[in-house]
Parts: structure tokens; C-alpha cells; sequence
């Protein structure tokens, strides 16, 4: 296989350490190979790879987006053949997470740093475009692999952002582009705003960033069969078209943006402010203030590069632009191309007849010469700055330098480093240079650099038939500043790491976002005080705001957390603050001069994304085999046993979970959580924590028993009981046959009656609504009292009036031997609503302790003394648990899918003497039956 990762116009992906070697084709190295005319022709019929499946889900949670990418292709081809996956994502995102499925064969992404060398590389490698890449705000993630031929791929992407609100509105951009018709294609957007959606909207399927709508069914606005469900806090919205609506859509298949409008409520002036788990967010977005007075200074590209319909648009937009600034507004117009052309020498007042004479000026323009670039910006900071020192007006107004070029820097200064810097001296920090760069030619890079250096923003407009309409919009997002120097802060005891906190502008429409951790976390208000320059006044704005955190009972609120970037994510204010501090980090690396400095914030940045599984331009990301058994997957949910994307919350009777923490995410299989536990064959292992003791034993049972685990049910009322099937014994072992667990289950009795039975198929929960979830997908359900978490393929966690919890692991096999079957392991996670006179074979441990009565020389482990004895090294040493006295020698056994082992003391001939009563005491009638043995408790069946 020959697999190849890139980030086109982001960050380069590193494919390494994938575990096995991946053989190559020479021939793909050729460059401009020409075959005979019949084999190319052979090329173009060649049966296209079929994408089978496509999904997207994404969960906005106050305003942060995480979104996971699944697709499913398969090789129709006679032939090995590559299959390419590629994904357009919005600039601000950082990838968190990448695998790959081909065959039975599972790749994981992981994020490591880059060295040190390659930083430059990636840098450079930032802005280049492809054919098809340009697309403003977006990069195109791209993995191709070559795949045997009839065999599956599947690929799946998770990536992060914080939604940036324009306009009044925050937009999520997702981009569906399968470019064939899709057996399932299915787009699901959940939103959850505590503070309260408004003006949610769903646009037509938008073909480009910079086009207009495709034209659906009916010219409707809600794309075909996309459905809405919201209230107050939560929408849900999906969007699944069948293959008939697809091709009504666009014949050959989607290529468009599914794109989520909406607003939130806004009750305070200070803003919204966040906690969970120790950090907070304060999202600032003030209102009905007067607009600020504008300077403004129009640079527009007038080199022969700009001839035709660029230049013409840009003249309309301008022309619109004109007309709607305010009265109190001074502006000034300059075209440049290898010479520098002012329309005034001074910046002058908004009146009919100054509008009228610029935009005479600005239609008599016309393409000739070269690209000053560097000129024309000195000139237009040098009106600003004498305008404003003339006039002393700066305290109560906003300069801006709005500068349109299509092109690179080829006449004067035409070193990147020295315009930047240049550049930078002369705004001193008092204007913000706003830049648009207009088609492919364009030094986007220099741009970007121009504008965040200098407190303004950038655009790519590609030359496109509406590009004047995209340099209207552009410009509505500034037209109305509303405060100016704006410095926010809080309590140094309070808060600790927090970003930054002065912004030299507030522009109507959009919204400030800081992040930190609180200094402590059981703070209950939080004094925040605002201060900035408003029109004709300075502002002060302070309250005391309250720190709640979100309610945890909200259904939506537990259903909608996803997993985040890695198992120890908490939350998403934490996920929210990292992705901001890393973006600081970054710009703050990219921009500073100073080599030590330099490279001080470049550590920081690349420890703070590792630590938060970000792919940025400090780290990479290397792919490698994991160890997880998979078989191919025959539907999409199948992917997930590899990638665990974010769990689906079901709510039983339609009743909220009660009050508490959070849903927890599906366990994962390799984080420990008990050695009490039985598993395999079966193999019994209890852990005594006091004494530092582990002792297991085996059950030698037949296929049908169904053994009791747990027996409470006349405390707390649960009771589990286990189900043996039976296989034929490996060959030259000394049994006569293997016993596995296939059916594990659960009576849960209080609050109310559930009943659970798991195989390793499926996950029955039944408790007057009965619901089947498949094993194969990943998925979280609750009722009160009880939540069922399904991690697809590898586990299930049942968790019971949040004290007593369980892990059922899976076991499954591609290709079995006879000795194999499909079968499960139950693990003890919590045990602490279990009553003391909880019984079973493993329940009646969880309250006992065990000594070692006797124990020979040399057993001690510790650093340089002699290794533990194993069976028949010497004399047994004798276990005294609850009054009983048995033989123990040391063994070894591996738990948590095999991957642990634990050194435990085995107890002979199926437990003798360990265990309360004999085998015979543990058979229940039935799996649910409840009635506990040795007279402990009532009799009980259901």
C-alpha cells in the first residue's frame, strides 16, 4: 500500500511509524509518462472507486464546533487501485484526530512535535494552492491510499473551531463535496447555546464560498429533506438526502457548503461568562451604542494585472462602499501601481459632492505598470497619521487603511520582511490595515501577515462573477465601529493564564472571546470591569458576574459533549481555551523578531498542542498501526471502534437524566478501572486494595450455566448474572473444552425495574420502553437512575445511581480458530453503592480483606530481589480470606483485553476453600433471576 497525507494550504501531515513497511511503487515517481492512446483510453473508463458512505456530525457547544468526518470507499476495480479522500475545513480549525480503516487493518493518527528544522518548510508551505484550493477561509486535508482490488477504505477526520460571529450571526461552514452520488450521506448539526438561539437559518447548499446557491428542489430555502428540531437551548439539525435528491441537487453529486446561521440571546452588557471544571469564557458583544467616527483611506491595485472584470468590480463595490459612509466619517481614496496616485492630499468629509468627485476619480482609473505595494501602504499611514494629529481626533474615532491588491509586491520594496516591518513602524499600533487579495496570483501569505500585525483582518476573494458583492460584505463587517482601545479585565488573584485582553476595536456585529482558569474553583461571582473609547466619552462598564456552570440536568447539554481531542479532555470551555492560547502562541511565533524570544514561544505553543492534540505548523501528525481488532467494516457505525467518535445520548420515556455529572464518555478499553473482574475462559481475578493482594482462580462451569456475579438485590438492589457457551479445547491443551461468557446480565431495582442483557452483538435495555442498541456503534443512553455507554466494538459501561459501575468488554474475531467464539469480560469499576452483604463470585470479595499466612523465602518483590516463584517453585503459601485457609501459588494473568498483565495468586480446583459454598451455589435459573445463595438474602427471582 502506498498511502500519501497532506493539508493543502495548512499543515503538511507526516506519514511514519506505521508499524509495518509500506511497500512502493516505483512508477508512481514518473513525471509526464505518456502511454499509448488505447491505454488511456483505458484509464478514463477505469471503474471509479465508490464512496459508499458519507457522514458528518458536528456539535457546537457555545459557539466551540467539533466535528468528525466519516467516509467509506470501496475498490470495484479489478485491479489495486488508489482511493483518495480529501475534505475541505475552515482555516481557523486545528485537526485533532485522523484514521484510517483499510481492510481489517486499523491506523491511528497522533500528534507529535515537529522538529525544529522543519518549521520553515511548513511555513513556506502554508499558502500554496492547488487547482482546486482557494477557496477563502478553507484548506482541503487530502489522504489517498492504494487498496487491493473488491477491498473497503474507510477514512475518518475530527477537527475543532471557534465559530467567529460577523454580521450578527456566527455561520458553520461544513463542506460536502462527494462529487458522486452517495448510498448514505447523511450531515448532522447539534447546536447548544445555554444562553438561548435565535434566528437559526439553514441555507441553500451554496456551490462555492464565493458563488451563489445551487438551485435545489424548488428553489427552497432548507436544502432537500433537511429537518430542524429546536427549542430554546438545543437544535438539531440533519440533513440526509437519498440518491434521487442528490442527483436532483447536482447529477454527478454534491459539491457544495451545508451552512448553520445563528444567533444567541444577549442579557448583559458585560457579556456571557462561562465556567466548567475551572476554566471560563467571557463572550463580549455590547449593543445599541453610537457608532464611532471612521478614517478611512481606500488603496486600490491599479497595475495592468487588475484589467478586465476585477478591476470592474472592484470599481461597483467601491462605488457602494462610497455611498454608505456616515456623515461623520473622512475618507480618502489612493490607486496605485508603480506610482503612487493620491485623490486629495488630506482625508475629507463625507458630503454628496466629495462622494460624487471620488467616485470619478475612482472610475477614470485604469490597469497599467507594476505592484508598489510597500509605497502605497506608507502613503496611506502617512495621510492617516497627519489627519489625525492635524484635526485631534484620534481619541474619539477609528482609522482604517482598507487595501485591495490582486498581486505581489514587484515595484519598490519588494522584500516580504521589509514591508512587514516597515509597515509595522509607521501604524505604530494606532491603524488597522484591512487587506483582500483578489485570484490565485495574489502573495495571500504577506497579506495575512499585513493584517494581523496591523489589528485588521484579511480576505481571498477569487475572481469570481459576484466578487464586488464579496468586497461589499467584507466591508460591512467594519462599516460600524463601535468602541476603540478596549482593555477587559479581571482580578489577578481570581483568574490565572488568560488570553488576551485588549482588542483595539469593536466592530457592531461581532464578539470578543477570552479564556482562562480560575485561580479557584469555588469562586461564585466574578468582578469584571470593561473600559474603551465610545464616540464622544470614555467607557467604563464593571459588574460582579455569576459563575455557574451549565446546568447539568439539561438533557441536550449531556447528549451534546463530545470527545473531544483526547481521553483526558474535560470539557469544552477547557478545549476552547487551549485552542485560543495555542492560536495567540502561533501568530505571536510567526510575528515576533527576536530569535530567543522566537524560540521561547515556539516551545510553548508546540507543548501546549501536543498536550491538546492539535495539528498545527509546530507538530505533525504520524500515522500508526494500532493494536485494536477490527474486523472490515460492513457499515458505518463500524468505523467507530477505531476512532470512538462522540457518543449518541438517547433519553428513555422522554425523561431527563437526573440531576448530576455530565454523561461520561464511553470507556476506553485501555484505561484501567478494576482487576476485579472475569474474563476469558473464564478466568476470575478479585483485587484486595488493603493489602495489596490480587487473587484469581478459575470456574470450570458447562456451556448453558449462568453463573451469579453480583448478588444485592435486597440492599441496592442489583444483581448480575453471567451466560457460558461452550467451545472445543485448544489441541494438545489438558481441558476437555473452553467456556466463555456470551450473555452478561444486569437487574437494576431501584429507582425503577431495568433489565440489561448485552451479548456481543447487541445491548438490550428494557424498563417498560424497550431499546436495542447494535455493539457496533458508538452511542450513550440514560433513563434515571442508569446510563448505558456503548464504545463501538471494544465495551460497554453501565453505570447505576452514579456509585456502582461496570465494563463489559467485547471480545470479537475476524477469523476464529474452533477453540475461539465471540464472547465477553466483566470488569467491576465501582463498587460503592454495593452493600456489605453484597455476594456472588465476585461480589462477595468487594467487602473483605486477605492475608498471607505463610509465605517462603525469597517472595518479596522489590528491586534487586530474587523474582516472584511460580506454580511448583516451593512450598504454597496459604491465604486466609473471611476465617477460610487456602492454598495459593503465584501466577500471572492478562486483563483489559490482554493488554495488562498482573501477577495474582491462583487459587486450585475451581476455588475450593476461596469461595463461599461450592459451584453448584452459584447456578441461577434464569439470567435475571435474583435470588441470592446461602440464605443471604430473600429468595427472589424477578
Amino acid at each position: 500500500m502506498l498511502l500519501l497525507l497532506g493539508l493543502c494550504l495548512g499543515l503538511p501531515l507526516c506519514a511514519g511509524s506505521l508499524g509495518e513497511a509500506w511497500p512502493r511503487d516505483d512508477t508512481s515517481e514518473q513525471v509526464g509518462f505518456r502511454g499509448p492512446r488505447q491505454v488511456r483510453l483505458l484509464q478514463r473508463l477505469k471503474t471509479k472507486p465508490l464512496m459508499t458512505e458519507f457522514l458528518v456530525k458536528s456539535t457546537i457547544i457555545s459557539r466551540y464546533a467539533f466535528t468528525t468526518v466519516s467516509c467509506r470507499m470501496l475498490n470495484r476495480a479489478s485491479e489495486d487501485q488508489e482511493i483518495e479522500f480529501q475534505m475541505p475545513l475552515p482555516a481557523a480549525a486545528f485537526i485533532t484526530n485522523f484514521t484510517m480503516l483499510i481492510g481489517d487493518k486499523v491506523y491511528q493518527g497522533e500528534i507529535r512535535e515537529r522538529e525544529k528544522k522543519t518549521g520553515d518548510k511548513v511555513k513556506e508551505k502554508r499558502n500554496k494552492t492547488s487547482e482546486d484550493d482557494g477557496e477563502k477561509g478553507t484548506e482541503t486535508f487530502r489522504a489517498s491510499v492504494v487498496i487491493p482490488s473488491k477491498d473497503k477504505a474507510a477514512f475518518l477526520l475530527s477537527y475543532e473551531e471557534l465559530l467567529q460571529r460577523r454580521l450578527g450571526k456566527y455561520e458553520h461552514v461544513i463542506s460536502v463535496r462527494p462529487q458522486q452520488l452517495v448510498g448514505r450521506l447523511t450531515v448532522e448539526v447539534n447546536v447548544l447555546e445555554r444562553s438561548g438561539i435565535t434566528s437559526l437559518e439553514v441555507l441553500r447548499l451554496q456551490h462555492s464560498r464565493q458563488k451563489g446557491s445551487v438551485r435545489g428542489e424548488g428553489d427552497s430555502e432548507l436544502p432537500p429533506s433537511t429537518v430542524i428540531n429546536q427549542n430554546d437551548t438545543f437544535a438539531k439539525i440533519i440533513f440526509k438526502p437519498s440518491v434521487v435528491q442528490q442527483a436532483k441537487i447536482a447529477q454527478n453529486g454534491i459539491l457544495g457548503d451545508f451552512i448553520v446561521r445563528y444567533d444567541v440571546n444577549r442579557e448583559q452588557s458585560i457579556g456571557d461568562i462561562q465556567v466548567l471544571n475551572g476554566y471560563f469564557v467571557h463572550y463580549f458583544a455590547p449593543k445599541d451604542l453610537p457608532p464611532l467616527p471612521k478614517n478611512v483611506v481606500f488603496v486600490l491595485d491599479s497595475s495592468a494585472s487588475m484589467v478586465g472584470t476585477k478591476l470592474r468590480q472592484t470599481k461597483d463595490a467601491l462605488f457602494t462602499i462610497l455611498h454608505d459612509l456616515r456623515p461623520q466619517d473622512h475618507f480618502n481614496i489612493i490607486g496605485f501601481s508603480n506610482r503612487i496616485k493620491v485623490w486629495k492630499d488630506h482625508l475629507v468629509s463625507v458630503t454628496p459632492d466629495n462622494v460624487r468627485d471620488g467616485k470619478v476619480y475612482i472610475h477614470h482609473m485604469s490597469p497599467s505598470g507594476g505592484t508598489d505595494i510597500n509605497g502605497a501602504l506608507q502613503r496611506a499611514i502617512r495621510l492617516l497619521t497627519d489627519y489625525v494629529a492635524h484635526d485631534d481626533v484620534g481619541d474619539r474615532s477609528v482609522s482604517l487603511v482598507i487595501f485591495l491588491t490582486d498581486g505581489k509586491p514587484t515595484v519598490g520594496e519588494t522584500h516580504t520582511l521589509r514591508i512587514l516591518n516597515n509597515t509595522r513602524e509607521a501604524a505604530r499600533g494606532q491603524i488597522c490595515i484591512f487587506t483582500i487579495g483578489i485570484g490565485n496570483d495574489v502573495d495571500f501569505k504577506l497579506l495575512e501577515k499585513l493584517s494581523l500585525e496591523n489589528c485588521g483582518l484579511t480576505r481571498h476573494v477569487l475572481e469570481e462573477d459576484d466578487a464586488g458583492s464579496q468586497l461589499v460584505g467584507f466591508y460591512d463587517e467594519i462599516r460600524t465601529p463601535l468602541l476603540s482601545d478596549i482593555r477587559i479585565d479581571y482580578p489577578p488573584a481570581a483568574v490565572e493564564r488568560v488570553t488576551r485582553t485588549l482588542f483595539p476595536n469593536y466592530f457592531n456585529g461581532s464578539e470578543i472571546v477570552i479564556a482562562g482558569k480560575l485561580a479557584h474553583r469555588t469562586v461564585e461571582r466574578l468582578h469584571v470591569e470593561v473600559t474603551a473609547s465610545n464616540s464622544k466619552k470614555f467607557v467604563v462598564l464593571k459588574a460582579d458576574v455569576p459563575v455557574e456552570p451549565p446546568e447539568a440536568g439539561n438533557d441536550e447539554a449531556g447528549s451534546a459533549r463530545p470527545e473531544g481531542g483526547g481521553a483526558g479532555d474535560p470539557n469544552h470551555v477547557q478545549r476552547l481555551w487551549s485552542y485560543l492560547s495555542t492560536k495567540e502562541l502561533l501568530s505571536a511565533w510567526l510575528h515576533s523578531s527576536d530569535e530567543r524570544d522566537k524560540e521561547r514561544l515556539r516551545q510553548k505553543a508546540q507543548a501546549l498542542a501536543v498536550a491538546s492534540r492539535f495539528l498545527t505548523p509546530v507538530t505533525s501528525m504520524h500515522l500508526k498501526r494500532s493494536g485494536l481488532q477490527t474486523d472490515k467494516p460492513e457499515d458505518a457505525q463500524s468505523m467507530s471502534a477505531a476512532a470512538g467518535p462522540e457518543p449518541v445520548m438517547q433519553s428513555l420515556r422522554g425523561a431527563s437524566p437526573q440531576p448530576g455529572p455530565a454523561l461520561k464518555k464511553p470507556y476506553n478499553p485501555r484505561i484501567k478501572v478494576s482487576k476485579t473482574s472475569v474474563d476469558g475462559d473464564p478466568h476470575f481475578v478479585v483485587d484486595f486494595p488493603l493489602s495489596n493482594l490480587t487473587v484469581c482462580f478459575n470456574i470450570d462451569g458447562q456451556p448453558g450455566d449462568i453463573l451469579r456475579l453480583v448478588s444485592d438485590h435486597a440492599d441496592s438492589g442489583v444483581t448480575v448474572n453471567g451466560e457460558l457457551i461452550g467451545a472445543p479445547a485448544p489441541p494438545g491443551g489438558h481441558k476437555k473444552q473452553r467456556t466463555y461468557f456470551r450473555t452478561i446480565t444486569i437487574l437494576a431495582n431501584k429507582p425503577e425495574r431495568s433489565y440489561l442483557e448485552i451479548t456481543p452483538s447487541r445491548v438490550i435495555l428494557d424498563g417498560g420502553d424497550r431499546l436495542v442498541l447494535p455493539c457496533n456503534r458508538s452511542a450513550v443512553v440514560g433513563r434515571r437512575g442508569l446510563e448505558v455507554s456503548v464504545s463501538a466494538n471494544a465495551n460497554v459501561t453501565v453505570t447505576i445511581q452514579g456509585t456502582i459501575a461496570f465494563v463489559v468488554l467485547i471480545h470479537l474475531y475476524k477469523k476464529p480458530a474452533p477453540y475461539q467464539r465471540d464472547h465477553l469480560g466483566f470488569y467491576i469499576s465501582s463498587s460503592r453503592g454495593l452493600s456489605s452483604s453484597c455476594h456472588g463470585l465476585l461480589g462477595q470479595f468487594l467487602s473483605r480483606d486477605a492475608t498471607l499466612t505463610q509465605e517462603p523465602a525469597g517472595l518479596s518483590e522489590g528491586p534487586g530481589r530474587p523474582p516472584l516463584p511460580r506454580a511448583g517453585d516451593g512450598p504454597e503459601t496459604v491465604l486466609k480470606v473471611r476465617g477460610h485457609q487456602v492454598p495459593v501459588v503465584r501466577k500471572q494473568r492478562r486483563i483489559y483485553n490482554g493488554e495488562e498483565q498482573v501477577d495474582c495468586w491462583f487459587a486450585r480446583s475451581n476455588a475450593a476453600g476461596l469461595l463461599d459454598g461450592e459451584y453448584r451455589d452459584y447456578l441461577a435459573a434464569h439470567p435475571f433471576d435474583s435470588e441470592t445463595a446461602f440464605g443471604l438474602g430473600a429468595s427472589g427471582g424477578l
